[in-house]
């Protein structure tokens, strides 16, 4: 067969939370998941389009490579369905490179997402606008934070519009919470009209000094599990505290050169780490212990995202502070992998590549 158009979809990590930011606050950080795509000439012969998908890096051996199970696929063909393009229109050939942890918090099912909306947006020359390409992406994973920092890049905050449930939850739309491989569930219906202008977001500054330390237990969390931790009511004490720092703290971390105290400060949260210490052995010691009084160079520590991942922000004594988390893992027995990482301004990425 022959390459008629080669291309790259780069999508970086993210997490979210941030703190008191509960689905509110998301951030990119410097590692990827890499999509390098081959699209060949229509087969006359091949009416079933064939997708042919390897894997390299993170998940690399329990990722299903079926088109209609893969996460990536899945929603790539979601977004063409909802354009009245049934299937891949031509042939594929997919390579991923995934560095994004799975089921860590730190946004490999947001990545999966975007990819795939880029995706289909690609394959099927539907030339959406950004904005268009998030609604998609919201549909499928629903909370607004981790999707759209890894699609439009940097410290961003975000809301998702109300929506009625028939717009949210039709069997053809895929779920990327459970990390599954379940195929997509097809119906004799179109998929719903998708929404305009379901989520609204703004790109916050970022003081330059600022680095992210992500300490990542060899476990997985899964975001429905975390989920289902959570109470389903807040006392007014507990969202005002939350309300009062997440304020604080959105501009906080803009400013040069940091304050640690302040920011520390603006970091603690009420509505969802204290229901899931449990989840994470060694947390409640973690979050009371590694503070800037003991760490200088220390900013804030909390949860990435649904945990298991610690997030540090730090401007110095990268090492040291790490090496104090990774040790309090190490006392409850779990091995730890640990990466100093960028905030990256850029968000997903599609490269056209010369044939």
């Amino acid at each position: 067969m022959d390459v008629e158009r080669r291309i790259q979809i780069k999508v970086p990590c993210s997490s979210s939370n941030i703190g008191p930011g509960f689905d509110v606050l998301g951030l990119t950080l410097s590692m990827y998941l890499v999509l390098n795509v081959e699209i060949y000439k229509p087969q006359a012969s091949n009416k079933d389009n064939h997708v042919t998908i390897t894997y390299s890096g993170e998940g690399a051996e329990k990722i299903s490579v079926s088109a209609e199970k893969n996460l990536i696929t899945k929603s790539a063909l979601y977004v063409l369905a909802c354009h009245d393009i049934e299937g891949f229109p031509a042939p594929l050939r997919i390579h991923v490179d995934n560095s994004i942890p799975m089921g860590r918090g730190l946004g490999s099912s947001g990545a999966a997402v975007v990819a795939g909306v880029l995706l289909g947006d690609f394959i099927g020359n539907l030339n959406m606008t950004r904005d268009r390409i998030l609604d998609f992406c919201l549909i499928i994973e629903k909370h607004p934070d981790n999707v759209t920092a890894a699609l439009i890049g940097g410290f961003v905050a975000a809301y998702l519009r109300t929506l009625d449930p028939k717009d949210t939850d039709a069997p053809s739309i895929p779920h990327s919470e459970t990390l599954d491989a379940k195929e997509v569930r097809k119906t004799n219906d179109h998929p719903p009209e998708v929404p305009e202008g379901i989520g609204h977001y703004i790109r916050l500054k970022w003081a330059k000094e600022i680095k992210a330390i992500a300490i990542i237990p060899q476990f997985e969390v899964a975001t429905v599990t975390a989920r289902s931790v959570l109470p389903e009511a807040y006392t007014r004490d507990d969202v005002v505290f939350n309300l009062q720092r997440l304020a604080v703290l959105t501009t906080a971390l803009s400013v040069s050169p940091p304050n640690a105290d302040l920011i520390f400060q603006a970091m603690q949260d009420r509505i969802h780490q204290p229901y899931r210490k449990h989840l994470i052995p060694g947390l409640p010691h973690i979050l009371s212990s590694v503070k800037p009084q003991t760490h200088p160079g220390l900013l804030g520590i909390c949860l990435s995202g649904a945990g298991p991942t610690i997030l540090a922000l730090a401007y110095d004594n990268f090492d040291h502070i790490a090496e104090s988390i990774t040790k309090a893992f190490a006392k409850e027995g779990i091995d730890t992998v640990v990466k100093v990482l960028e905030v990256t301004e850029d968000g997903a990425q599609v490269t056209k590549l010369s044939l």
